[in-house]
């Protein structure tokens, strides 16, 4: 039976495609964006976050840990994440939820029947289930037997998806996937590399292959506006000009930059993000226009 591994479950989604929408979260993503905003769906590893707010001091996480990878250096709470296994006993010991272990291991039939939870809202709002992370497609096994469970089900299917996935992975999901939310970042590859960690042909091509087996009108971009790192005149210029090429593609939705450090420091994870500061009105009023000019419908948010 084919197992996966998610961080989250979010229900009443209405931002993740048509109408309201169950959105699974899976674990693993190859890209390591500056900006992630969900940072605790990078690692295929159960990973602890720590609510630093919550805890009492009380150490009982401290005591039960199998593997000693807790401490407290002057009352300040110490985790060794390199010897951490990711058992959980110090999460499901906390007496007020402070430490919170992120990853959860789901067969197909138990996700499928979470999924089935909200059926009815599917069929009133004309909505369904949304596959995001984290990627997908790094879980590819896992994904395609949901994917076809779904469709046995008559679910309405869609893909949050950096794109970045070898073109047999993403020609073996393509029939099952009804919209692609599908993320463009940065269009020079070398800009792409630094910020992401990969580079950008991948991605380029599994969209020109939806635009060629004629799904370019069932993809939605998706466009993070990152001040002095996306919004750049020469990265606008550029990723216009792709666009413009992609015949079928009518849709983008333009999603301004927060600051979600926090996440970061809860995770144990060094935060790269050199600024805090959001997109102005002005520039994301002038990135929805330059789209506009080429024909596209533009929202800005999700």
């Amino acid at each position: 039976m084919h197992e996966g591994i998610i961080f989250d479950i979010k229900r009443y989604a209405i931002h993740d495609g048509p109408g309201i929408r169950t959105t699974v979260f899976f674990k693993k993503c190859p890209l390591s964006c500056w900006w992630c905003h969900n940072p605790e769906g990078i690692s295929p590893l159960k990973e602890l976050m720590y609510f630093e707010y919550k805890c009492l001091h009380c150490k009982t996480c401290k005591y039960v840990c199998p593997v000693k990878a807790i401490s407290f250096d002057e009352g300040v709470q110490k985790i060794n994440r390199e010897a951490c296994n990711g058992c959980g006993i110090c999460s499901e010991a906390c007496p007020t939820g402070a430490l919170r272990l992120v990853g959860k291991s789901i067969t197909v039939e138990e996700l499928i029947n979470e999924i089935e939870k909200d059926i009815l809202l599917y069929d009133a709002s004309g909505g369904g289930v949304t596959f995001s992370g984290g990627e997908p497609l790094s879980q590819p096994s896992f994904l395609i037997e949901v994917l076809k469970e779904c469709k046995k089900r008559y679910l309405h299917t869609a893909l949050d998806t950096s794109g970045y996935a070898q073109k047999d992975i993403f020609e073996s999901i393509m029939d099952y996937i009804d919209i692609f939310l599908f993320d463009l970042k940065l269009y020079d590859e070398e800009e792409h590399i630094k910020y992401t960690g990969v580079s950008n042909k991948l991605i380029k091509d599994n969209l020109m292959l939806l635009v060629e087996k004629g799904r370019g009108k069932d993809v939605i971009l998706r466009f993070p506006v990152i001040t002095g790192i996306t919004d750049t005149d020469k990265n606008i210029d550029g990723l216009v000009s792709f666009v413009a090429s992609l015949k079928g593609i009518s849709e983008i939705d333009i999603l301004p930059f927060h600051d979600i450090s926090e996440k970061y420091h809860r995770l144990g994870k060094n935060y790269k993000m050199p600024t805090s500061k959001a997109p102005s009105e002005e520039r994301l009023r002038y990135i929805k226009e330059r789209f506009e000019k080429i024909g596209l419908y533009v929202k800005i948010g999700g």
